[in-house]
């Protein structure tokens, strides 16, 4: 018997990674079909089960495959919204020690990596059935630093001095996203993925969001649009990321999410709700030619 895992297809929803035995008594109960798109380590792209030799025709020796090559074949039209899965307490203590190292200044760079590499792995994407983050905290180490010294800066009083700083934060967060996009992969091997949204552009999205919030509720659309914005300069993977959320869905599970967390004790509870639902509004699309 293999050792091989498997990936299936159910809804819009990518279920695995099961071991050999398991999915193929998945197979016989029925739950997975002739019809139904599966992926498994060394295979070229998501395939439909009965096309996949060996696999539903009930033949005793293993599947034949191609290379590998974690993208789906270009026919393929699996695809759908990205969903977390992680325990609420396992975010909430991650998020609290990125917290205490951001007031230590020195273990950031340790600890937003380690809580980047936790978060992709505990996302179910489509068409990356092992997706992992790669960055390594000797990156950009200095970004985090000289983000880190920009907050306590802010908090020394010194006149104009977060407006001084302004244009730097957002030249630090533009570089952030850039290394973050770079290091995502679909199976641990680094992959040509590239932000290439203007330093200016991001800058000036930063300046929006500033002058938006004077009017309380504004903030949402230009989130919103900065999020569709960044989603279009990707570029490297042949399907396009979307962000499907709207203006009022930020706003209001923003409100909920502050309104709540001022109680203390729901903050781990809602913090996983709002980082689910978050996640849970980017897909991964067929390309638009």
């Amino acid at each position: 018997m293999s050792n091989r895992s498997w990936f299936f297809a159910s809804g819009d929803k990518q279920q695995g990674p099961y071991p050999e035995d398991q999915f193929r008594d998945f197979i016989a109960k029925g739950l997975v079909r002739a019809d139904t798109l599966v992926w498994s380590e060394g295979m070229a792209g998501w395939q439909r089960a009965g096309d996949v030799p060996g696999l539903i025709s009930g033949g005793s020796g293993p599947p034949a495959f191609l290379p590998s090559d974690p993208y789906p074949a270009d026919g393929a039209q699996i695809g759908g919204p990205l969903s977390a899965e992680f325990g609420t307490w396992a975010l909430f203590g991650r998020f609290l020690i990125y917290g205490i190292s951001y007031l230590l200044i020195i273990p950031l760079p340790w600890a937003v990596t380690a809580l980047y590499r936790w978060l992709v792995a505990h996302l179910r994407v489509p068409r990356w059935p092992n997706a992992t983050f790669t960055g390594k905290p000797g990156d950009i180490w200095y970004v985090f630093i000289i983000l880190a010294l920009c907050a306590y800066a802010g908090l020394t009083g010194i006149r104009y001095i977060g407006i001084i700083l302004f244009p730097l934060e957002a030249f630090l967060s533009w570089m952030i996203v850039g290394w973050v996009v770079a290091n995502l992969s679909p199976d641990g091997h680094q992959r040509p993925l590239t932000f290439i949204g203007s330093v200016w552009t991001y800058i000036g999205w930063h300046v929006l969001i500033l002058v938006s919030a004077i009017t309380i509720i504004g903030w949402a659309w230009v989130v919103t649009a900065w999020m569709r914005w960044t989603c279009r300069n990707v570029e490297g993977n042949r399907r396009e990321v979307v962000f499907n959320g709207s203006g009022w869905q930020v706003l209001w599970r923003t409100f909920v999410l502050g309104l709540t967390c001022a109680f203390i004790i729901p903050i781990p509870w809602m913090l996983a709700w709002y980082t689910r639902w978050y996640v849970s509004q980017f897909a991964l699309l067929e390309r638009a030619v």
